[in-house]
């Protein structure tokens, strides 16, 4: 996963870098620099992500509909 997808993932999930890692259960220092790209992303991580990111692309939540 490059940087730039991981960026994406976390916009699109509505997540913070510093939400993203407590829930991985990383150091906020830690996700910064997988965003920045000066560490690899992990290969278990990545996937999780992009699996998440993955389901909320093909499966968008609904739209609201105008009241009558």
């Amino acid at each position: 996963m490059t940087p730039e997808r991981f960026r994406e993932c976390l916009l699109l999930m509505h997540w913070s870098q510093r939400g993203f890692a407590r829930i991985v259960d990383r150091a906020e220092a830690t996700v910064r620099q997988w965003a920045r790209g000066k560490v690899t992303i992990p290969s278990d991580v990545a996937e999780w992500l992009e699996k998440g990111a993955s389901f909320i692309e093909s499966n968008p939540p609904p739209v609201r509909l105008p009241k009558p």
